[in-house]
């Protein structure tokens, strides 16, 4: 892998930066065309402009993620099952009708990173080709233009939110939290809108409607300055403001302003959730090279207490799902056996998904359903259906087998630790690349 400093230098030359052109002072061998006064001045460049030189080049590499992306409507076939070679869940919603939406990245965690939506009118017994694609990479640019990071989300209104993310080689330290929006995700043809850009960074999962009306988005800004060349750090400017943010809108979505932010001192992909608690405060868990951290707002998210380590629940450096259910409870899917716990030896914990219920506000948690005992499991999000159904969304073997997989299940499952409830099921197939699963099977089974 180039290096940091190699990496800047092949840009800086793509960009017509001919600090390495010439020593300082030397003569070009040809005379025509003759460089620029400007080109002319680089070759004198001293080290200190050198750098901010290639910061230059950087940003202007970078600001190809703030041209608006194009919405792939129609996909087929390149992007059809069989010839798909990766498979990183992102998220799964219903709308008002039933219909199932499930959305994953596609080519690789990392630059190549596209993502796919694919939908479900059978309750998920079967799933559609891929309907949308997010795909924004151009052979001719530079570095490649990512969409790694998103959630699907139906609004109170019934309308399908994609939000996603759009950034340069993974992270370029900036980002851009965009959406698209389907007014009627039960139509037999699927109308999106023109994707909006709404503010910087990138946002993992579902959206929260507090008591008030006000709606919550996890947005985050890594407190990484970037990945790759990026990580000489481009946009200082934005340093006060990265962590675990939260944006807020008080008209249905029109508008969202930004309120307040957890930063943390391990920090890593903050991948934040929260749910609001009965008397109206914010409870919200975030990823750390340590774990999960606890903050806590009694402002609508404006200030945020010091994080610390939440009561008894032990996760590795993975996502999680958070929410509150119909009945009050609160659900929380992690992995490991045991709330306390988890496989610390077996893919550095990533096993054992494991549903739990909470009546006291996550102080103590109950049930410990396994939704999936496999290595290499990761990455819940999930709904509640009217009928009191969860539905948890996740991945496998990313890499090698890429599979997409949901479970369905009840409160009354978790409690028992097992399937009880009638329409139950788990480790439902929604899709196995078909470049990885040459000979995988029609029927909706698991290997």
């Amino acid at each position: 892998m180039n290096s940091p400093r190699l990496s800047i230098l092949i840009l800086s030359a793509i960009f017509a930066l001919p600090l390495l052109a010439a020593p300082p002072g030397a003569a070009a061998e040809v005379a025509e065309p003759p460089l620029s006064a400007e080109e002319t001045a680089l070759l004198q460049a001293g080290p200190d402009e050198a750098l901010e030189r290639e910061r230059a080049a950087l940003r202007a590499v970078a600001d190809l993620a703030l041209l608006p992306p194009r919405l792939n409507t129609d996909p087929l076939p390149d992007y059809a099952v069989e010839n798909l070679d990766y498979g990183m869940t992102i998220g799964i919603e219903r709308t008002p009708k039933g219909r199932l939406f499930a959305a994953w990245i596609g080519g690789e965690d990392g630059p190549e990173a596209h993502m796919i939506v694919s939908q479900s009118d059978d309750d998920g017994e079967s799933w559609s080709e891929p309907v949308l694609v997010i795909d924004t990479r151009e052979a001719h640019h530079p570095l490649p233009r990512s969409v790694i990071v998103g959630n699907l989300w139906c609004d109170p209104l019934g309308r399908l939110w994609i939000f996603f993310d759009q950034t340069m080689n993974h992270w370029d330290g900036r980002g851009g939290l965009w959406f698209t929006r389907c007014d009627d995700p039960d139509a037999d043809e699927l109308v999106w809108t023109e994707p909006r850009r709404l503010w910087h960074g990138s946002a993992l999962n579902k959206p929260i409607v507090l008591s008030n009306g006000d709606w919550i988005l996890f947005a985050q800004l890594l407190q990484n300055p970037g990945i790759g060349p990026f990580s000489i750090g481009v946009f200082p400017e934005l340093d006060p403001w990265r962590g675990a943010n939260i944006l807020a809108s008080s008209d249905q979505g029109e508008t969202w302003e930004l309120r307040g932010r957890v930063t943390h001192e391990r920090h890593n992909w903050p991948e934040h959730i929260g749910v609001e608690k009965k008397d109206g405060s914010l409870w919200m868990l975030a990823r750390t090279s340590d774990g999960p951290r606890l903050s806590e707002s009694s402002d609508g998210g404006r200030t945020w207490s010091e994080p610390v380590e939440p009561p008894r629940i032990q996760h590795p450096v993975a996502r999680l799902h958070l929410r509150k259910l119909a009945s009050g409870r609160w659900l929380l899917v992690k992995h490991g056996a045991e709330i306390d716990d988890f496989e610390r030896k077996r893919g550095r914990g990533r096993s054992h998904l494991s549903a739990w219920l909470s009546e006291d506000e996550g102080q103590t948690w109950k049930g410990g359903l396994i939704l999936d005992e496999r290595a290499t499991v990761s990455y819940p999000d999930g709904f509640q259906a009217p009928d009191g159904s969860i539905y948890i969304s996740y991945d496998w073997n990313r890499s090698s087998k890429g599979h997409i997989l949901f479970a369905k299940f009840t409160e009354e499952d978790i409690l028992a630790a097992k399937l009880v409830s009638p329409g139950s099921r788990l480790q439902q197939v929604i899709v196995k690349p078909g470049k990885l699963n040459p000979a995988a099977d029609k029927n909706n089974e698991p290997e």
